[in-house]
C-alpha cells in the first residue's frame, strides 16, 4: 500500500475563494485565541511557553471540583471544613475561618467571582489523595497531562506564586474549552458579576472579569494577577452562533488587560466568517479499490464541516485527500480510510476524517484473475514506457 495525496480543490465549492490569515498585533506577552465551533486557532503568540498563570490556574482546581461533582464524590450541598492552612492565605479571599463549614456551591462561587485563595485550598485538601494541598497539586498535574495539557505544572491550588507553577496559554485555552463543553451546568457560575458571601467583604464582592458588563457576549472565565505574571485573562464570548475563547497574559495594568481583551473579541468576531467547506455525504474523491466488485469507493466526511475564513481575502487555500491505497476489498461503508487536509495561509492545517461512502464487496473470480494478470504484467513491464524527450 502506498500513500496518496490528491488535490481536491475542484471538489469543494468554498475553496474557490481566496483567503489569508489576518495578522493581529497583540500587546500581550503570550496569547491564544480559538474558535469554539470549528476548533480553528485564530491567534497563537508564545502560546506554548510555560508561564506563571496566577489565579487563572484556579480553572484547573475548578475542573477537578466539577469532575468530583459529576462522579458523586461531591454535591453542591456538601459542606467542607476550613483548615488553618486555608485560612492563612491573603490576597483574594472569602475571609473564611476555621469555624466555617462552607457549601461546595458557595466555594465554587467564591473562586469564580471572588478569586478566593482560601476556597481553592479548602477544595484541594478535600480532594487530595493525601489530604494536603501539595498532593492535590500533583494530582492536578497528572490530570492535566491526561487532558493534553503538556506545558502545565502545578505547585498549589490557587496560583499563588511558587517556583515551577506554570501553564501555557494554549493549555489554558484547552482547559477553558473543556469547562465550557463538558460542564455546561456549572459554566453559568462564570457569568455571575457579584457574590456577597455572608456579607463579609462588601468591597470584594464583584467579579474581576472586565468584559462581563460590556454587552459583547462575554460569559467567563477567570482573571489573574501577580507581580511576576502581570495581568492575565481567560475569556470567552458568544455572538450569534459563534463562540470565541481566548487567553492573554503579561499585561502591565488591569486597564490594559481590559482593552486588549475587548480588542481581541471584536477582531475575532468581525474579521472572520463561518462557511461550510463540505457537507456530510459529499464525495470528495474516488479512491481506487483493489480486487473489488467496483473499481473505486467514494470518500466522504461523516458530518458537515465548517471553517472560518477571513472577511478580507488576499491569499491562497489548498486542500487534498490523503489515504493509503489502493484500498483492498471488501470495504465496509463508514470505515475511516483517509483524511481531508485543508490548508489556509496563517492557520494550522484542518484535518477532517473521511470514510467510505458505500460498501464495496470483494470481486468475483473473474475480477480477481484480471487484477492478478494486470499486476503480473505491470511487474514485467514496469509502470510503462518512459516519456519521450521533449
Amino acid at each position: 500500500m502506498i500513500a496518496f495525496a490528491r488535490s481536491v480543490l475542484a471538489a469543494i465549492a468554498l475553496l474557490a475563494l481566496t483567503t489569508a490569515g489576518l495578522a493581529f498585533e497583540t500587546e500581550a506577552e503570550a496569547a491564544y485565541v480559538v474558535d469554539h465551533n470549528t476548533g480553528q486557532v485564530l491567534l497563537s503568540h508564545n502560546d506554548q511557553l510555560p508561564l506563571p498563570p496566577a489565579s487563572m490556574s484556579k480553572l484547573m482546581t475548578l475542573n477537578m471540583v466539577f469532575e468530583a461533582l459529576e462522579d458523586g464524590r461531591l454535591s453542591l450541598e456538601t459542606r467542607l471544613p476550613v483548615s488553618a492552612h486555608a485560612m492563612s492565605f491573603g490576597g483574594s479571599t472569602m475571609f473564611l475561618t476555621t469555624r466555617d463549614r462552607v457549601s461546595v456551591e458557595d466555594l465554587i462561587r467564591g473562586i469564580v467571582v471572588l478569586s478566593g485563595n482560601d476556597a481553592s485550598v479548602v477544595f484541594a485538601e478535600a480532594l487530595s489523595p493525601d489530604g494536603t494541598e501539595e498532593g492535590f497539586a500533583t494530582m492536578m498535574t497528572e490530570r492535566a497531562r491526561q487532558l493534553g495539557m503538556e506545558n502545565s505544572t502545578f505547585r498549589n491550588a490557587s496560583g499563588w506564586p511558587a517556583p515551577g507553577h506554570v501553564m501555557s496559554m494554549r493549555d489554558l485555552g484547552i482547559l477553558a474549552e473543556r469547562l465550557i463543553t463538558e460542564f455546561p451546568q456549572y459554566y453559568t457560575y462564570f457569568a455571575e458579576t457579584e457574590f456577597p458571601f455572608d456579607g463579609r467583604a462588601p468591597d470584594n464582592r464583584f467579579n474581576r472579569n472586565p468584559l462581563l458588563t460590556l454587552d459583547i457576549g462575554a460569559d467567563g472565565l477567570k482573571t489573574g494577577h501577580t507581580q511576576e505574571a502581570g495581568f492575565g485573562l481567560v475569556g470567552s464570548a458568544v455572538q450569534g452562533n459563534r463562540r470565541v475563547t481566548f487567553v492573554i497574559t503579561g499585561m502591565e495594568t488591569a486597564g490594559a488587560r481590559a482593552r486588549e481583551a475587548e480588542r481581541i473579541v471584536n477582531w475575532a468576531f468581525r474579521q472572520f466568517a463561518e462557511r461550510e467547506v463540505v457537507a456530510a455525504g459529499d464525495v470528495v474523491v474516488e479512491a481506487e479499490v483493489f480486487m473489488g466488485a467496483a473499481p473505486t469507493v467514494g470518500l466522504t466526511p461523516t458530518e458537515d464541516v465548517t471553517m472560518l475564513v477571513p472577511a478580507v481575502q488576499d491569499g491562497g487555500i489548498e486542500a487534498e485527500v490523503v489515504y493509503q491505497g489502493p484500498i483492498a476489498a471488501p470495504v465496509e461503508a463508514g470505515t475511516e480510510l483517509g483524511t481531508l487536509v485543508v490548508r489556509m495561509e496563517g492557520f494550522d492545517d484542518r484535518r477532517i476524517p473521511l470514510v467510505a461512502a458505500e460498501t464495496v464487496e470483494r470481486g468475483g473470480i473473474g475480477i480477481r484473475l484480471g487484477t492478478a494478470a494486470r499486476s503480473v504484467l505491470r511487474s514485467i513491464l514496469g509502470d510503462g514506457p518512459a516519456p519521450a524527450p521533449s
